[in-house]
């Protein structure tokens, strides 16, 4: 029975890879690096998708990646030149793809409305080129072979269809009607139907004749689970002999058919085959989170367990738990991994939006970005991707200035922007950093003023950090006019939401004539971490091991009051002192005190005891709760109670 649905879903997943590999080489062919390789990966990335779009019936989708297809081989072929006018209309049919791939994944079909106007537009760029065309097989006249004036030459294929691949059928009926557009099939081993029914094992050979050449071949012969083992041609020799005509006007398929498969052509295919191995699958994000799910679980009654063999003293059940404990543990730990993906999946994205908003504004930015090996949760990355498209496109639109302006303040014509990501103890740190105008505090200083969000006297006071901070308040903006891209108001004060939202925080540091740079703190993961368990006026809480830096003892003559506010002297170091009485109510005093760290910053708070360290499940605050300040989330440990877990960020 044909699995529309799972196919579906596998076309979409495999057309956005092929979709994001023609924008990232769209753009490394404007900038003009590589270009051979980058048009070579376009233009089978482009084929592909014509072909995977065409099977599945999408035909808008075919006759726009056809018409690419063309653009792609005009360029190739060195008839056409990449031009920004080119690249633009190029990009926006990428758009349009990556829109008819979210209709396909939402159920639907895409209709040439989406597509009808591109294709004219990408035509009239191809009928330009109509008064070369006859050129075209003049110049490429000496490469044929002798002979050749009445038949074509005949290739032999060898190809194996990744042994992993759920669609064997569809790849190999895929394979053979792209290879029909370009040549005739003469023969196949397996038969065709076969091939088409998927009743095969290992490579399998194609003979076909074609005037393509054995570029064209190859490109149409690698893609997606599929790759070409070997490609020979039974008339090569005859095109450097000087043979009379009447030789070479003689195809012998029948022996082409016998010494396509030499010997050591042979070893190689079954080297290939017992090298070739599963390393990697497709698995449904859901089955992920439940898998997780059922982890969490696991730790939970693991403290059940540890608290009910410490009641009982078994020392039997207590190896048995030991051992249970450390299997969870690496349970734990590859779950967590699995779950792990790399900051690339979205930095890729980004070029793109940084190409965009420069031409937009005129500007010349170099975007550089390392770090995208760098992993981060997957639950985080969901969050972070709109946050760090905001920051990407304010740095280009607010921060780096005009050539002619730079150009004046001695500064190099094109801006930079830097994107780097690190892992630094159990945090990802992300920093944005251009080296634009900057910002300028006398500028917040005014608009601070003018906005009623500070007095006068208020901001003719403030330092640097404090003005910075206003960049975050909602409605505020620096920018003069309101376009497209920014000078609404709404931005930044979205972006620390989202961020303080995922746990993580955000810094600021500018510099008037030498740039910004945005820092994004963000733990690497939110669901299970290690926790100090306290008692505050009776009630048991817990706080993040990673946000902890000591427990002190401390008599009350040592703590001072200043304002409303009170603070104590503890080595060399004066800290806010938080008795966290909103939360918890007025309790007795006490001489214990947690030291809290975030960010560099520090303070600490009162607590009645100390019960030591949990690792434990961070579940967050259900919608009918709401937002909690100064709450994270709860946690349920061993002896099935509802614990609040502090959230330092908003302490500090």
């Amino acid at each position: 029975m044909f699995d529309e649905e799972g196919y579906r879903k596998l076309f979409v997943e495999e057309s956005r890879e092929n979709h994001e590999n023609i924008v990232n080489h769209l753009l490394a062919l404007e900038n003009g690096e590589d270009q051979q390789t980058a048009i070579d990966e376009i233009f089978r990335s482009a084929h592909t998708l014509k072909g995977m779009s065409a099977s599945m019936g999408f035909d808008a989708m075919e006759h726009l990646c056809h018409s690419m297809e063309d653009i792609f081989s005009l360029i190739r072929n060195g008839q056409r030149e990449v031009t920004a006018s080119l690249t633009d209309l190029l990009l926006t049919c990428t758009d349009a793809i990556e829109g008819m791939l979210d209709t396909i994944e939402a159920g639907g079909t895409p209709s040439d409305e989406q597509s009808g106007s591109l294709v004219q537009e990408l035509r009239a760029f191809t009928e330009e080129e109509a008064p070369d065309e006859p050129k075209a097989p003049h110049d490429a006249a000496p490469p044929e072979p002798a002979g050749e004036a009445d038949g074509h030459p005949i290739y032999t294929l060898t190809v194996a269809v990744d042994p992993s691949s759920t669609m064997k059928d569809i790849r190999a009926m895929l394979l053979l009607q792209n290879l029909q557009e370009i040549g005739t099939i003469l023969s196949t081993n397996p038969s065709q139907e076969l091939l088409e029914d998927g009743k095969f094992d290992g490579p399998f050979e194609i003979l076909i004749e074609s005037e393509a050449g054995e570029d064209a071949l190859r490109t149409v012969a690698s893609g997606t689970e599929i790759s070409l083992l070997d490609l020979s041609s039974s008339q090569a020799p005859q095109a450097v002999s000087p043979v009379v005509n009447e030789d070479a006007q003689t195809p012998e398929p029948d022996l082409e058919l016998q010494i396509a498969v030499p010997s050591p052509q042979a070893q190689r295919v079954t080297k290939s085959e017992k090298s070739r191995e599963i390393k990697n699958i497709r698995v449904d994000i859901q089955r992920l989170d439940r898998m997780m799910n059922l982890v969490e679980d696991l730790v939970i009654n693991r403290g059940r367990l540890e608290l009910i063999a410490k009641k009982h003293g078994i020392k039997e059940f207590d190896e048995a738990l030991s051992m249970v404990g450390r299997s969870v543990s690496d349970l734990q730990n590859l779950m967590m991994g699995i779950r792990m993906m790399p900051l690339e999946r979205i930095f890729n994205r980004l070029p793109r939006v940084v190409r965009d908003v420069a031409n937009h504004d005129g500007k010349e930015v170099e975007l550089t970005i390392e770090g995208g090996e760098t992993e981060l949760d997957r639950s985080m990355m969901d969050g972070l991707s709109d946050p760090l498209l905001h920051i990407i496109r304010n740095a280009v639109n607010h921060g780096i200035e005009t050539p002619e302006i730079r150009a004046a303040s001695g500064k190099p014509p094109k801006g930079l922007l830097r994107l780097t990501a690190r892992r630094d103890k159990d945090n990802v740190i992300i920093e944005i950093e251009d080296d634009g105008a900057g910002i300028d505090p006398e500028k917040l200083r005014k608009k601070a003023v003018s906005k009623g969000l500070m007095t006068p006297e208020a901001a003719a006071s403030a330092t640097k950090d404090d003005l910075v901070s206003l960049l975050f308040e909602p409605g505020f903006s620096t920018a003069e006019t309101i376009t497209d891209i920014s000078g609404r108001g709404v931005g930044l004060d979205v972006v620390k939401k989202t961020i303080a939202s995922l746990k993580g925080t955000i810094k600021v540091e500018t510099e008037v004539g030498r740039g910004t740079k945005f820092e994004l703190v963000l733990p690497p993961t939110m669901a299970i971490i290690d926790v100090m368990m306290v008692h505050i006026n009776g009630m048991r809480c817990a706080i993040p091991v990673s946000n902890v830096v000591e427990v002190a003892q401390t008599k009350a003559d040592a703590i001072h009051r200043i304002g409303n506010s009170e603070a104590i002297l503890l080595r060399d170091q004066t800290l806010p002192l938080h008795r966290l009485e909103d939360m918890f109510g007025r309790a007795e005093k006490s001489d214990t005190l947690v030291v809290l760290q975030n960010n560099g910053r520090r303070c600490c708070i009162t607590v009645d005891t100390v019960d030591g360290q949990q690792e434990v499940v961070v579940k967050p605050l259900s919608r009918i709760a709401g937002n909690c300040r100064g709450i994270s989330g709860i946690t349920i440990p061993g002896d099935g109670d509802v614990v609040p877990v502090l959230d330092v960020n908003t302490m500090v």
